[in-house]
């Protein structure tokens, strides 16, 4: 379990990703008063958890940010460039607040640098009371005023509250901060000192709180405790009156909606003709300790009217990565286990056994299903981090560049998530430093001075398609071609066409900058994009209009753990094909061979399909059957075969690394383990392709 200080992390990450994405759309609606109230009530949330936890530099300059961010939400203030600025720079600062164990002379400077900016933009603003800051005021425009609400809140913190560190202390000190409230404490659990435990919480507190906050404030308190803690709130009354000359509820009602007590148990004790309260705590059937909190209650509450109960309660439950690739890979090892119970089944020709391994198959299956759905996340969690990325480079090159996103819910595993934004960042560092051109070289040329770089991602059958495209000036490919020449790449007899003259630009050190600047230019950068790509089993090509822009594809597969392959057999060996590149399978006999005089193409429907011969090309010894079969795999445009001596069938392909030993040999992306413990190796049909066309 984490530790109150890793949860505060974790929260805190989450919510500055969403306070800089809330700042850099308020930048292009100033006057949108949502995102106004989204940016505050990050700062709100993140000053309270570092308060709460003892992140105090948090607390303190986040406290002052706030303030400025509370007198834009009522209007006093208006959003400018510079405070988008100031802000995006205290979001920085902060998260360097909270990843720093102690924070820096440097960090402590730049945060007084920051607040000093910010003064003198807002003079006012660092004056104001911190009280209010804290209120959630109505929105920019409105005119509504808040009103008092009283709410009824049982809090019981979990057992193991003080050995994480959960102190309720600093949970009801902020309760209290928000309104007259009265507190009464359940001490009805709470041992005797021989059987005390006192990293144990035994505590539990009823509270009657009127604030003019609002739900969101209570929410705000125990939006780190609520996992663990089990807490009910609910609307008592939406205008609290303080004076005693109201009639009160009866105590018996109250009691009820409470949950304190049932119908049947107040009519025995009002059938006894005494105070219902004293009948309830004398005869045990209710705890004296919750008659008393119903008497609070009845004395605060005036007019009453039906109440509801709310219960707090978790809708997403957070589990740490590490458990799921945990899990991730005891399922892996459940799919082999499986297999060879198949295997075991169809060897025995057991029917008993082959319906039981065809049902644990069939739980295999969406249990493997399920688990990677765990791990497949939103691949906008990546795309958010662009627009900042696109903002503060083109105001360093003095462009004005904006980023359009499409198809960030598109889902892909974590790992390959992880993996890509490196690469994506460098690709639109270099769309944005070479490929959009300046204002007014763009206005000379009949475009708009704004340029666009276009990011989106799209699934296309068991791998997505991440497109970064841009409007600029597109690649020269008579630049490209003569430094291909002069660094030997090419001869003056070459003749490539222009789409395998722009993929050159993934050649290490390859570069047609004429300067070179901070952001690229020294052809260091695309050689390592392209190895990131391929060392997740996907590739990356560019295709370019001149004048008009280009576009950067990248292909990546769902999820790197477990696939769908074909298995099929060469001579003793084993090997299996990603099966979302099989399209189909046809026969070779030994007369369609030797018909073909040596050329390795075969006739598909009208369509001459060429074919390697995985025998030959690995080597492989022993009789050749006198019927093979044509693997024959479609790589987008491309279609290719591959010969084996027998196609075997679908297999559930867990995947594992080949070591350091086979890092350098192509074509192969892996290995996997069959169902009688043999080792199979996963080809990567790309590669051979690739590698048979240059041989």
């Amino acid at each position: 379990m984490n530790t109150p200080e890793e949860t505060f992390h974790e929260e805190a990450q989450e919510l500055l990703v969403d306070l800089e994405s809330a700042l850099l759309e308020l930048e292009d609606r100033p006057e949108d008063p949502e995102l106004v109230d989204r940016a505050f009530r990050a700062m709100h949330t993140i000053k309270g958890g570092g308060g709460m936890f003892g992140f105090d530099e948090v607390a303190n300059f986040t406290h002052h940010l706030e303030n400025v961010f509370d007198q834009v939400r009522n209007g006093e203030l208006a959003i400018t460039k510079e405070l988008i600025n100031i802000g995006l720079e205290a979001k920085d600062h902060i998260r360097g607040l909270i990843d720093e164990v102690e924070p820096t002379s440097e960090l402590k400077a730049s945060g007084g640098a920051l607040l000093e900016r910010l003064g003198r933009l807002f003079p006012t603003a660092l004056e104001v009371d911190a009280r209010h800051c804290e209120a959630l005021a109505p929105a920019q425009g409105s005119t509504d005023v808040a009103q008092d609400v009283t709410y009824r809140i049982r809090i019981k913190p979990a057992d193991d509250s003080l050995s994480n560190g959960m102190d309720p202390l600093p949970v009801l000190r902020e309760l209290l901060a928000l309104g007259p409230c009265i507190v009464t404490s359940f001490i009805g659990e709470v041992p005797s000192l021989d059987d005390l435990n006192p990293e144990r919480c035994y505590l539990a507190w009823d509270l009657i709180l009127t604030t003019d906050r609002g739900r969101d404030a209570l929410d705000d308190v125990f939006i780190f405790v609520c996992d663990e803690w089990a807490i009910t709130l609910g609307v008592v009354e939406e205008e609290a009156c303080w004076s005693d000359n109201e009639v009160d509820k009866p105590l018996g009602e109250i009691l009820m909606e409470r949950g304190d007590a049932t119908r049947e148990t107040v009519e025995q004790a009002l059938s006894q003709q005494r105070l219902t309260g004293e009948i309830l705590s004398d005869s045990g059937l209710v705890h004296p300790e919750k008659v008393q909190a119903a008497q609070e209650e009845q004395k605060v509450v005036r007019q009453v009217r039906t109440e509801r109960q709310v219960k707090a309660s978790a809708a997403n439950v957070k589990v740490p990565a590490e458990r799921l690739d945990t899990l991730m890979d005891l399922v892996g090892e459940l799919v082999i286990a499986q297999s060879r119970l198949n295997q075991s089944a169809g060897i025995l020709m057991d029917t008993q056994l082959i319906n039981v391994a065809e049902e644990i198959e069939r739980l295999t299956t969406e249990l493997r299903d399920n688990t990677l759905g765990l791990r497949m996340l939103p691949i906008g969690t990546t795309f958010a981090r662009f627009r900042r990325l696109v903002r503060d480079l083109a105001g360093e090159l003095g462009k004005d560049i904006e980023l359009v996103t499409e198809g960030a819910e598109t889902e892909l595993d974590k790992t390959v998530i992880d993996s890509l934004a490196d690469p994506l960042v460098h690709l639109i560092r270099n769309s944005i430093d070479h490929g959009i051109e300046m204002p007014e070289v763009r206005e000379a040329a009949g475009k708009s001075r704004k340029g666009t770089v276009h990011l989106s991602a799209i699934h296309s059958e068991s791998n997505v398609l991440i497109q970064i495209k841009d409007d600029g000036a597109g690649l020269n490919a008579e630049a490209i071609r003569t430094k291909a020449i002069e660094r030997g790449v090419l001869t003056d007899a070459s003749n490539p066409s222009p789409e395998e003259l722009y993929n050159l630009v993934f050649d290490a050190g390859f570069s047609t900058a004429k300067t070179v600047s901070n952001v690229s230019g020294r052809g260091v950068g695309m050689d390592v994009v392209k190895r990131s790509i391929e060392s997740l089993r996907g590739k990356v090509w560019i295709d370019s209009e001149p004048g008009r822009g280009s576009t950067v594809t990248v292909e990546l597969p769902l999820t790197l753990a477990i696939i769908e392959g074909l298995s099929v057999r060469v001579a003793e060996e084993r090997f299996v094909l990603p099966l979302s590149l099989v399209e189909e399978c046809i026969e070779l006999t030994s007369n369609e061979v030797e018909q073909s005089n040596g050329n390795r193409l075969i006739e598909v429907r009208g369509e001459l399909v060429p074919y390697l011969r995985l025998r030959e090309w690995f080597g492989q010894k022993g009789r050749q059957p006198p019927i093979e079969q044509i693997v024959v795999t479609r790589m987008g445009d491309t279609r290719f075969g591959f010969t084996v001596d027998e196609v075997i069938g679908q297999h559930q392909t867990v995947i594992k690394g080949l070591g350091k030993y086979y890092e350098g040999v192509k074509g192969l992306s892996g290995a996997t383990i069959l169902g009688d413990g043999t080792v199979a190796l996963i080809l990567d049909p790309p590669k051979l392709v690739q590698c048979a066309m240059t041989e």
